[in-house]
């Protein structure tokens, strides 16, 4: 009779490794929208570096194509800089028809915003991309309906005093006051604040990226 048991040893299955355990994660971005919603699936980046490229349109560019060129040449920049990063950037267009609205910066084009989109329907568009460390790109687009009621006067001069609109594509921004004066939606909610999260994660997930706190 053996002295030891001679059974065959079974091993537990390998367990995955996430890719995030020592992979770097940047957000080719400075907006603290976007980075608020990936805080708040469990997506913290390593860093946050804004990539600086002429975001002005070309001629007869569609919005939905500027904002996949801009999310393409905005990781491509900050990824020649990080090679072996996971770089992810985007870019969000306001799109009237084929007409792309400004990150409006003055009361004026705020005032001219608000008079295009006001009783009509309108489209905002995010493009993605997202750079593996093996310098491998893919892109995204992502697309969102709004549908503005009829502003008055009064509201329109309302927000304009609220100041909410600096800095935001079409003039407005749907996480704040411009709330109130949105009839309907159709698609992604966090697309038109600025990332669409579901997209994201989807997007990292294809990359093998998976956050220890994703995964608790």
């Amino acid at each position: 009779m053996p002295l030891h048991d001679e059974s065959p040893v079974h091993k537990p299955p390998p367990v995955h490794k996430p890719m995030s355990d020592d992979l770097p994660f940047i957000l080719a971005s400075a907006s603290p929208r976007r980075l608020d919603l990936l805080k708040q699936v469990g997506l913290a980046p390593d860093d946050c570096i804004p990539a600086d490229i002429d975001e002005t349109p070309h001629k007869n560019e569609l919005p939905r194509n500027l904002a996949v060129r801009l999310a393409h040449e905005k990781a491509a920049a900050v990824a020649s800089a990080h090679p072996g990063a996971l770089i992810l950037a985007a870019d969000t267009v306001v799109g009237c028809g084929r007409r792309i609205l400004p990150k409006a910066e003055t009361p004026t084009e705020a005032i001219d915003c608000l008079a295009l989109l006001s009783g009509r329907r309108h489209r905002v568009y995010t493009g993605m991309a997202l750079v593996r460390p093996d310098g491998t790109q893919q892109e995204k687009l992502v697309q969102s309906t709004v549908t503005f009621k009829t502003l008055s006067h009064q509201e329109r001069q309302a927000y304009i005093d609220s100041g909410e609109w600096q800095g935001k594509a079409g003039g407005y921004a749907i996480q704040g006051l411009a709330a109130a004066y949105i009839r309907a939606l159709q698609g992604s909610y966090s697309n038109v604040v600025g990332l669409p999260l579901f997209e994201v994660v989807s997007l990292l997930a294809s990359a093998q990226y998976e956050p220890a706190q994703r995964l608790r």
